[in-house]
């Protein structure tokens, strides 16, 4: 059974700093692509970030020099360091995984999400 378990949001002053983590077991976690998504209160989910399995990255635009994301292979942990939050960067941070199955399929999974609040 595939897990993906978060750990690290929590309420921060705007500019502060946060470093949300994920946890992956029941996949081979270095064959994955991993992403961060956030949905922040009335929109929809939007990816934030995302690292393939060869260590190339990604990011949103309105992260872009703020967040950064990581692996550890040797730990199963994909992470998001994000600096000079914003009020707007609230929202629900959803750690996902893309797990190829062979050829072109690949199986999605999501982390339970965990709440980020920026204030001023």
């Amino acid at each position: 059974q595939v897990r993906l378990v978060e750990s690290g949001g929590g309420s921060v002053q705007a500019g502060g700093s946060l470093r949300v983590s994920c946890v992956v077991s029941g996949t081979i976690f270095s064959r994955n692509h991993m992403g961060w998504y956030r949905q922040p209160p009335g929109k929809q989910r939007e990816l934030v970030a995302a690292i393939t399995s060869g260590g190339t990255t990604n990011y949103a635009d309105s992260v872009k020099g703020r967040f950064t994301i990581s692996r550890d292979n040797a730990r199963n942990t994909v992470y998001l360091q994000m600096n000079s939050l914003k009020p707007e960067d609230t929202a629900v941070y959803y750690c996902n995984a893309k797990e190829p199955l062979g050829g072109s399929a690949f199986r999605i999974y999501w982390g339970q999400g965990t709440q980020v609040t920026v204030s001023s």
